[in-house]
C-alpha cells in the first residue's frame, strides 16, 4: 500500500457477509456472485437466456453533439424508423458555434429535426452537460443507460451507465442487444470520513493511481458499499463515480440508501427511487478498501489521471517530479521542450490557470463550496484566471439563489455556461508552456487543446475544485484545501425544472415520420466500405511504442468536433497530435487498393503479393489496407472516431500487446476493423512501411479460428513469420467483420429479410 494514498488493492476474492468483507462465505462463490448488486441488474437487463453470455436492452440512452449525428445517420442507413426508448440528444460538446461557418449549429438544427422525426429528446445547447441531465432526468434505480461518450456513469444514483462507440448505440436503436461475457465483480469498501477541504476528486485520484496501470479493474464492475457511504452527500459520490471511467473498468454501481433517495425526491422523481444491497452472502472476484479518513488533496500531473501525488508530496519535491513531467513530454513531442520547472519559485509551485468544469467539476457542491472558500477574498490580478462552468442550467440556477455565484464573480472568477469544452480541447487552452489546473476528468497530452505541431504546449493538472479554490485565493499558488480554514456551506440542493420544461423538447413516444429531416452542407454519408476478401494486405501506416496510446492520439478532440458530421473530412485529423504522416500513408495506400477493386493492378501490389504467391491470383482475392500498431490503444474516450476514421482512411486492421478498453475495440470491429493481438511475450520488430500478410483471413474468421499466421515484409526485403490473434469474438461481430462493418451487416440483414 502507498504511503500516500487511502486506496487498497486486495487480491483474490472476497464476500461481503451480511455487509462486512470476510474470506470465506457460507454459499459457493458461484452462487454468492448472483448476489451482487452487479449481477442482479445485468441478469434483470438480459435478454439471451445464458447467465454468462448476456445480450443488453437498456433503459435509456444517451448522445451528445459531436456523437449524435454519426449515431442517426448509421441508424438511418440500416433502416431506423423510431427510437424504440428514451434517447437524449445533449448538446454540450459541439456548442461553440465559431468554428466551420454554420456546421456546428447545423449539427444542432439536425437534432431538434431528429427527435421530432424519430421520438428523442432534445437539450439545447448549454441548457446541460450529458451526465448532468441523466442523472437528473433518467436515472432510475436498478436501470441500465447506454451512452457514447465514456464518462457514461451513473453508478452513485442505482444506475449502471455503459460508455460505448456510436455503433453500438446504433444496435440499441435498431433494436439489438450489446453483448458481453457476464464480467467479474470488484467490491470498493468505502469507511471513513473526509476531512474538511476534501473532495470526490482527491478520492477519485487516488483510486485512479492504485488501479490504472495494474489493470486491477478492467472490465470489470466497481461495487460501492460500506459505512463510510452514509459519510457521503450524493455530489461527492457522483463525482466519485464518474471518474471510475479512468480506471478503465467496465461500469459501477452503488448501495443506494436514504441520501440516493435524496437525489430522487430533489429532482421530482421519487418512484425511480429503490434500496439496491449486496446480499448476506455476495462474492466479489477483487476487493479494495477507501478509508476516507486517510484521504489527503490531491493533483494528477500530466499526462493521465492517474500520474497522481498528494499536493504536498508535489510541492515538496516539485522540481524532480516535473523534471519528469518535461522527459515524458520530450519523449512525446519530438524538437518541443516543455518548461514546467520554470513554475517553481521559492519553494512554491504556481499555476497558471484554474477550470472547474463537466460532468466531475461542475456539481453543485463543488462549486458551492469553492466559493465558501473564495469569499472576501479574490484571485488577484495577475496571470492566474479561474472559470467555472456549472454542469447544468438547474444548478447554476440554485448557485445564484443561495449567493455562491455572487461570491465567486466578486473574487475574479468567470462564470461561464454548462458546457463540456474545458474538458476536450475547446476553450480554456491555457497559454504556450501553461500549467491549468482542472476539476474535469482527464489531462491527456494536448488534451487541453495545445499543438505541438506547431510548436505549442501546455499541460492540465487534475486537482479537486476546493484545492483549485485554495490555489486562486493564493494568486495560482498550489495550495491543498486541507491546509485552509473556511466554513464549509451547508445548502440544501432544490432543482428547479422550470427551465427544462421551458426548452427542452420532450418527444419520446412522439415519432413523426412526416416530420422533415433537415441536414446542413457538412453532414454527409458514410463512405463505402469492402467486405472482408479472401486474404488482407496491410501496410504499417503508424508505430506507437509507448505504453499506452490514447483516443485523443488516435483522434483529436477539440479541434476536430465540428467535423464529426462528415467522416471524410475529420479523417484528416486522425493521428495528427501523434503521427502527423499518417493521413498521407494511409491515403496512399487507400488509392492502391481503389486502383485494385477497379480492376488495376498497381506496381506495388503486383510486386508485394508476389513475394506471398501467385500475384495476378492474389489481387483478385486480397484487400490492401494501412495498419495500426500500438502496445495498448484506446484508453479514454468512447469516441467511435478513433476507428471509424482509419476506415474511412482504408485502415483494416490493428495490432497490439492489448486494448486499453473493451470500448475501442469494440469500435474496431463495428467499422471492420481486424482486432488483433499478439502473443504474450511476442516481439514486433516491425516498422512503418513494412507489410503483414493473412493469408485465408475470410475463412479462418468464418470458422472462429483465434489464431493467425501470418507473413510479414520489411523494407529491406526480408520476409519473416509471426503470429497474430483474435480471441473472443461473438458470432454477430464475425459477421460484422465478415461484412466489412455495422452499416453492411445491418444492409445484408435487410436484403436477405
Amino acid at each position: 500500500m502507498s504511503e500516500t494514498t487511502c486506496v487498497t488493492l486486495h487480491e483474490g476474492g472476497v464476500y461481503l457477509t451480511n455487509g462486512v468483507p470476510q474470506a470465506q462465505g457460507s454459499v459457493s462463490p458461484e452462487e454468492g456472485r448472483r448476489q451482487t448488486i452487479a449481477y442482479s441488474i445485468l441478469s434483470a437487463h438480459n435478454t439471451s437466456g445464458n447467465e454468462e453470455k448476456l445480450k443488453i436492452k437498456f433503459d435509456a440512452m444517451v448522445s451528445h453533439d459531436i456523437t449524435y449525428v454519426g449515431i442517426i445517420q448509421t441508424a438511418r442507413a440500416s433502416g431506423l424508423t423510431e427510437f424504440p426508448l428514451p434517447y437524449a440528444m445533449t448538446n454540450c460538446h459541439n456548442s461553440l458555434c465559431a468554428v466551420g461557418g454554420t456546421i456546428n449549429e447545423d449539427d444542432h438544427v439536425f437534432g431538434l429535426s431528429a427527435a421530432k422525426r424519430f421520438g428523442g429528446i432534445y437539450v439545447p445547447a448549454n441548457q446541460s452537460v450529458i451526465h448532468s441531465y441523466a442523472r437528473e432526468e433518467l436515472t432510475a434505480c436498478g436501470n441500465m443507460i447506454l451512452g457514447s461518450d465514456s464518462h457514461t456513469r451513473y453508478g452513485a444514483l442505482g444506475t449502471m451507465g455503459v460508455g460505448e462507440g456510436g455503433p453500438e448505440l446504433v444496435k440499441q436503436l435498431l433494436k439489438n442487444t450489446w453483448d458481453l461475457n457476464m464480467p467479474e465483480v470488484v467490491l470498493v469498501y468505502v469507511t471513513g470520513t473526509p476531512k474538511r477541504g476534501i473532495g470526490p476528486h482527491d478520492i477519485a485520484l487516488a483510486l485512479v493511481k492504485e488501479t490504472f496501470a495494474n489493470g486491477f479493474v478492467k472490465n470489470r464492475v466497481l461495487e460501492f458499499t460500506g459505512p463510510g457511504l452514509a459519510n457521503l452527500p450524493i455530489d461527492f459520490r457522483n463525482g466519485i463515480d464518474v471518474m471510475t471511467t479512468e480506471t478503465t473498468c467496465l461500469s459501477s454501481i452503488w448501495e443506494t440508501d436514504e441520501i440516493t433517495k435524496g437525489h430522487y425526491i430533489a429532482h421530482e422523481r421519487p418512484e425511480c427511487y429503490r434500496k439496491l444491497t449486496p446480499g448476506n452472502n455476495a462474492y466479489y472476484d477483487r476487493f479494495i478498501t477507501i478509508d476516507l479518513d486517510r484521504a489527503e488533496s490531491m493533483i494528477a500531473l500530466p499526462f493521465h489521471p492517474s500520474n497522481a501525488y498528494t499536493i504536498h508530496e508535489f510541492v515538496a519535491n516539485a522540481d524532480e517530479i516535473l523534471a519528469g513531467v518535461e522527459a515524458e513530454a520530450a519523449a512525446k513531442f519530438k524538437g518541443h521542450k516543455y518548461n514546467l520547472r520554470s513554475k517553481v519559485k521559492d519553494g512554491k509551485v504556481y499555476a497558471d490557470q484554474g477550470v472547474i468544469a463537466g460532468c466531475s467539476g461542475g456539481l453543485f457542491d463543488n462549486i458551492d463550496e469553492a466559493a465558501a472558500i473564495l469569499a472576501g477574498k479574490d484571485c488577484g490580478n495577475g496571470y492566474f484566471t479561474l472559470n467555472v462552468y456549472p454542469t447544468s442550467v438547474p444548478v447554476s440556477l440554485e448557485l445564484t439563489k443561495v449567493g455562491a455565484t455572487a461570491e465567486l464573480l466578486k473574487a475574479g472568477a468567470v462564470i461561464k455556461p454548462s458546457f463540456c469544452g474545458p474538458c476536450f480541447g475547446a476553450g480554456d487552452v491555457p497559454a504556450n508552456d501553461g500549467l491549468s489546473i482542472r476539476h474535469t476528468t482527464r489531462n491527456f497530452p494536448n488534451r487541453e487543446g495545445s499543438k505541438p505541431a506547431e510548436g505549442q504546449l501546455c499541460g492540465v493538472a487534475l486537482m479537486d475544485a476546493r484545492s483549485i479554490a485554495a490555489t486562486a485565493m493564493n494568486g495560482g499558488v498550489i495550495t491543498a484545501a486541507t491546509d485552509i480554514d473556511y466554513e464549509v456551506p451547508n445548502h440544501e440542493y432544490h432543482f428547479d425544472k422550470t427551465v427544462y420544461r421551458n426548452r427542452i423538447y420532450y418527444g419520446y413516444g412522439k415519432a413523426d415520420k412526416n416530420a422533415e429531416l433537415i441536414l446542413g452542407p457538412n453532414i454527409t454519408d458514410w463512405p463505402s466500405m469492402e467486405a472482408l476478401t479472401d486474404n488482407m494486405l496491410v501496410k504499417l501506416a503508424a508505430v506507437i511504442r509507448d505504453p499506452v496510446t490514447t483516443t485523443d492520439e488516435l483522434i483529436p478532440s477539440g479541434e476536430t468536433s465540428s467535423y464529426r458530421s462528415n467522416p471524410l473530412r475529420l479523417s484528416e485529423f486522425a493521428l495528427s497530435r501523434r503521427v502527423p504522416e499518417y493521413v498521407g500513408r494511409s491515403k496512399a495506400i487507400h488509392a492502391l487498393d481503389l486502383e485494385r477493386r477497379d480492376g488495376g493492378a498497381p506496381a506495388e501490389l503486383v510486386d508485394v503479393l508476389g513475394r506471398f504467391g501467385d500475384a495476378d491470383m492474389l489481387l483478385r482475392n486480397t484487400q490492401f489496407g494501412s495498419c495500426v500498431f500500438a502496445n495498448r490503444p484506446g484508453d479514454g474516450s468512447a469516441r467511435e472516431q478513433a476507428a471509424s476514421c482509419q476506415k474511412v482512411l482504408g485502415g483494416y486492421a490493428n495490432i497490439c500487446y492489448e486494448y486499453a478498453t473493451k470500448r475501442y475495440r469494440s469500435n474496431c470491429i463495428n467499422w471492420g476493423i481486424l482486432p488483433f493481438t499478439l502473443p504474450e511475450g511476442a516481439d514486433f520488430p516491425y516498422e512503418d512501411g513494412d507489410y503483414i500478410f493473412i493469408p485465408d483471413v475470410r475463412a479462418k474468421i468464418a470458422r472462429g479460428d483465434e489464431e493467425f499466421a501470418a507473413k510479414a515484409l520489411t523494407k529491406d526485403g526480408k520476409i519473416t513469420d509471426l503470429t497474430l490473434q483474435i480471441r473472443g469474438l461473438t458470432p454477430e461481430e464475425k459477421t460484422i467483420i465478415l461484412d466489412g462493418c455495422l452499416i453492411n451487416y445491418y444492409a445484408e440483414q435487410h436484403k436477405n429479410a
